[in-house]
């Protein structure tokens, strides 16, 4: 039986402006089991974006309780939040946030750096992760060398070498085609086999509905929603 990866407890975020206030959901309950693949749906602006970030610990929570890894979130301090998001949190983004002086290979291989690991062993494991999403040949070329299908795929071979057991991905084919698309699609298949967590937002319903199950976010409410495979 998979163990539950994230749990969250009475989850509200709420935003106050000048003269109103905006809440984005309030009292969301759900466990998730690691090898799950989870789709956010919903409007723009409902909150599909904030949940991640949230879940990302980028961002706090107007109320309520969230534990990753069996670690309950709000009594961390900030460094053990940067441990926490390290060892078991890889964020990907729709615009993938590669670091434009660096390579394709030194891209992916920055997880393990910050981390202190052995160069030689971070090379050959980033370029056995190139191979696995098809970039081998593309490994010393910069982000602006690379086309956006190309980009998101450096990015998710970052959150690969990093070995997370949570990956979160703000639509990550939003600016993609199609045929790109389902490529990128077929690597969180991949990551699920190898029993990662991969919860992201998409407006793409045939990817949404390709995924275990999808919470579905409007109007203040998160709901839980069969996906039709």
């Amino acid at each position: 039986m998979s163990k539950i990866l994230v749990e969250i407890t009475n989850l509200k975020k709420k935003f106050e402006h000048l003269n109103n206030s905006i809440t984005l959901f309030d009292n969301f309950n759900i466990k998730i089991k690691q090898g799950e693949l989870v789709a956010l749906v919903g409007p723009s602006g409902s909150g599909k974006s904030t949940l991640l970030h949230i879940l990302a610990l980028l961002d706090d929570p107007s109320k309520g309780k969230i534990i990753i890894n069996g670690k309950v979130t709000k009594d961390l301090s900030d460094i053990k939040k940067d441990n926490l998001r390290r060892e078991t949190i890889s964020i990907i983004f729709q615009d993938n946030n590669l670091l434009t002086d660096f390579t394709a290979i030194e891209n992916i291989m920055m997880p393990l750096i910050i981390r202190g690991e052995n160069k030689k062993f971070i090379k050959e494991k980033a370029t056995e992760i190139l191979k696995n999403v098809k970039m081998v040949d593309r490994s010393n070329h910069f982000p602006n060398q690379l086309s956006g299908g190309e980009q998101q795929r450096v990015a998710i071979a970052r959150a690969l070498i990093a070995e997370t057991n949570l990956i979160l991905a703000d639509e990550p084919t939003g600016n993609l085609d199609f045929k790109t698309s389902k490529e990128i699609f077929s690597l969180f298949l991949k990551l699920k086999k190898l029993k990662k967590t991969i919860i992201f937002a998409t407006h793409n319903r045939e990817l949404a509905n390709r995924a275990d199950y999808k919470l579905f976010i409007s109007d203040g409410v998160i709901k839980r929603v069969n996906a039709r495979h």
